[in-house]
């Protein structure tokens, strides 16, 4: 789908970094051939001695008092086993960062498809159908279903607040003020594989759980909180996660083992596409307040940002995508005045969580809409105003922060420009379709997109996570780390990395499976971290077993002279295992209570550059080509790097224009792959990809995290395109047929003389008013 990928452009490279013999090169995924002979075996595939099947009885209301929970009629069946809430050995909650997720609820539901009860049975039919024959009564209460509602009666989840600068002061230095409001839709994740556990007690005594996730000590933290016996967490091979198996796996597992530990033997549980989409969290719905203030030349003097997030029953995840949502949504743009606001409410739908980008595309859709409005209104076009505001070097973020490497915002807009001439065919499309005359609804957008990898604030630095490397044998080194692989490419991309510190082939590094018993707690592989932060601590590890053969800080010159040392130091000594933890850079400290300081230690920066084509008659729009220009820092597997930039950019484009998630009294309507519409390969675009190579002390070899970035811009430069091609001015996400059809019907425009000819409102429109 690829049309062109870029060459990659180097930096000048910096003095710690130790360019090595893998990185930078594509070597073929360990796991690929496996998967692509359909020999990979996902949860579903696992099968064990005695094994029964686990199912979950689940609420057909949003908001209801549970009067009455009747298992007879299951029960009737002798193999079948019904558990509830009282049936918990331990605390009723998924502990998260609030302790308010029940594991089944209790006397009331807060969600439609909340988990109620749960069903065990030898086979999933028979599970299934018990599933029906358990009667609950309920008390239907009125709910809250939408932003609308929750922001009329609010029930806070989180909040978070930044401020810097004189705001008023700023405001009355101002030749403009601009308003807006900007909103964007729940979104679902649509991983290949559904969710899906596996719990067995084992004949140590031990509870083994194995599952699709990307956060093993998640899930075993929860469940030490259950059971009161040593639990053990592996991943499976996991098809796809998206953020959507960073929390709800803890659900999951606990449903499986309270299962398996009432029948004595493994009980698997995998949800079928239908459950999946009713039961699981989304993306944060938000509604996103702007006022701008402006010279005259468009830079910006003030800005004043509220952030509202519909966090769904339970608080899970919202208080950190908060968090990162409101540290993005000034956007990739200095100012010296900036007050923004955050909350997350709750209201009666499945509780959001994590998700690609995790707070920041949805900010950062508003505040690209908002800076293509202020270039309208100071006559100029959407790129040369990002120029005039983009971060350099030296400028200080809304927490403080100075931004004293990689950046490389205005690299990025330059490389755009060059690529597609973005200045010329904008104006040339603009002047077209004012006229009226020629023009076929062709459109060009832009979005500018900054986004910062690892944990924020001081979250790495309380982890202090640990990584190991251990020498097994001469010619082969384990990485024994927590992250998972769920379809990025972590396990070739974290060998490289170890290969290049050690001197070594990729063939000769292993990276261990996921398993609490067998490595340790590296963190989760969330946040766009793993590359990053655990990259860079097993970079150190390297070095580190290197000295430990006594080969100082160079490793040694060639793979048989590594070999000849190991196999020395094993006969002398046996296995050897190194251990390191992230150590933050000195000075680099954020204060969470008055949100200054350093948010992240590196941000990557990126640009979309969407050109589209909108049917006259339907309004749907198709993305034609894509340009995306992306500071990666180093791209450690340019192959999987630029995978990574164009399928979230993909993802991002659906989230745009496609991928409509209604509710209705708090029961989505889209709940299957039939009704709810993503970007397949048909819809993929012409991509033309660019990596820029503008390394950060923080990473591997300068490697910064990019697999959140490409999801933040992609969903406004398509809206932007639209604007350009129809003069329709769409401010929701995703900008639907039906979503540009109600903003053109309700004047929602440029004016009517700047509306294309084809769209004016003649007969066809006219009999929908």
């Amino acid at each position: 789908m690829r049309g062109n990928q870029g060459t990659l452009r180097r930096h000048e490279t910096m003095a710690h970094i130790d360019h090595g013999r893998m990185v930078g090169t594509s070597p073929a995924r360990t796991d690929g051939a496996q998967k692509v002979r359909g020999l990979c075996r996902y949860v579903d595939d696992l099968e064990f001695d005695g094994l029964w099947h686990g199912a979950t009885v689940r609420s057909p209301h949003a908001c209801a008092r549970i009067v009455a929970i009747d298992a007879a009629a299951a029960l009737a069946d002798p193999d079948v086993v019904v558990l509830t809430a009282r049936d918990l050995p331990g605390p009723n909650v998924l502990r998260l960062i609030a302790d308010d997720w029940p594991v089944l609820a209790d006397g009331r539901v807060n969600h439609f498809a909340e988990p109620v009860a749960l069903v065990a049975a030898p086979t999933r039919e028979r599970a299934r159908a018990a599933v029906g024959r358990v009667e609950v009564r309920y008390e239907v209460e009125r709910g809250i279903h939408d932003l609308d509602q929750a922001l009329a009666s609010p029930r806070i989840l989180a909040s978070c607040r930044i401020e810097r600068g004189d705001l008023e002061a700023g405001f009355a230095a101002a030749t403009h003020v601009v308003e807006g409001v900007y909103d964007t839709a729940h979104q679902e994740h649509v991983y290949i594989e559904p969710q899906g556990m596996v719990a067995r007690p084992t004949a140590q005594g031990e509870l083994e759980v194995i599952g699709s996730l990307q956060c093993p000590y998640y899930v075993q933290k929860a469940l030490a909180l259950l059971f009161d016996e040593p639990v053990r967490v592996r991943q499976a091979p996991t098809g796809g996660g998206f953020g959507g198996k960073e929390e709800f796996p803890d659900a999951i597992a606990a449903h499986a083992a309270l299962l398996a530990r009432r029948v004595g033997r493994p009980v698997k549980i995998v949800y079928d596409r239908h459950e999946d989409m009713q039961a699981t969290p989304k993306r944060h719905p938000s509604r996103v307040r702007h006022r701008t203030g402006v010279d005259a030349a468009g830079k910006l003097c003030a800005m004043e940002i509220e952030v509202i997030l519909d966090g769904g029953a339970y608080t899970t995840l919202s208080g950190v995508v908060l968090s990162r949502a409101v540290l993005h949504a000034g956007g990739a743009y200095a100012c010296p005045n900036v007050r923004i606001e955050g909350r997350a409410l709750a209201t009666n739908t499945v509780p959001s969580g994590a998700f690609r980008g995790f707070g920041a595309p949805q900010t950062q859709f508003a505040v690209e809409r908002q800076m293509d409005r202020i270039a309208r209104l100071i006559g100029t076009d959407p790129l040369t105003l990002r120029e005039r505001n983009a971060y350099r070097l030296g400028d200080v973020t809304p927490t403080g922060q100075v931004l004293e490497e990689s950046v490389s915002a205005l690299e990025c807009l330059a490389a755009a420009q060059a690529r597609t001439d973005f200045k010329r065919r904008w104006h040339e499309i603009e002047d077209a379709r004012a006229s009226g005359e020629g023009h076929a609804l062709h459109g060009i957008g832009l979005a500018l997109s900054w986004h910062g990898a690892g944990f924020t604030g001081e979250g790495e630095q309380r982890m202090r996570s640990p990584v190991r490397l251990a020498l097994v044998a001469p010619d082969c080194v384990e990485v024994r780390v927590a992250a998972c692989d769920f379809g990025q490419g972590t396990t070739i991309v974290l060998s490289q990395i170890v290969a290049d510190a050690l001197g070594l082939p990729t063939e000769m590094v292993r990276v261990v499976d996921p398993d609490t018993s067998k490595v340790p707690d590296s963190g989760p592989t969330v946040a766009s971290r793993t590359v990053m932060v655990v990259g860079g601590i097993l970079e150190r590890a390297g070095r580190r077993l290197v000295r430990e053969l006594g080969q100082g800080g160079a490793p040694p010159a060639s793979p048989a002279e590594f070999v000849e040392l190991a196999r020395a130091y094993l006969t002398q000594h046996g296995e050897l295992e190194v251990e390191e933890r992230f150590e933050p850079a000195p000075g680099q400290t954020f204060d969470e209570t008055t949100y200054t300081g350093t948010a992240y230690s590196a941000y990557g920066w990126g640009v979309h550059v969407a050109e589209v084509r909108v049917d006259a008659d339907t309004l749907a729009t198709r993305v034609e080509r894509a340009t995306l220009v992306f500071d990666v820092g180093k791209a450690i597997h340019p192959v999987l790097c630029a995978g990574q930039v164009e399928g979230g950019s993909l993802q991002a484009f659906g989230f745009g224009h496609l991928e409509d998630l209604r509710l209705s009294e708090g029961r989505p309507l889209q709940d299957s792959l039939s009704t709810y519409v993503i970007p397949t390969a048909v819809d993929a675009p012409d991509f033309d990809t660019i990596l820029i190579e503008n390394p950060t002390r923080s990473g591997p070899q300068g490697a910064k995290g990019v697999g959140e970035l490409p999801m933040d811009g992609g969903g406004p430069a398509l809206v932007a395109a639209i604007e350009n091609a129809t003069g329709i001015v769409a401010t929701r996400a995703p900008a639907t047929p039906e979503v540009l059809l109600e903003d053109l019907l309700a004047g929602r425009t440029l004016g009517p003389e700047a509306v294309a000819g084809a769209l004016q409102a003649g007969e066809p429109l006219e009999g929908l008013r």
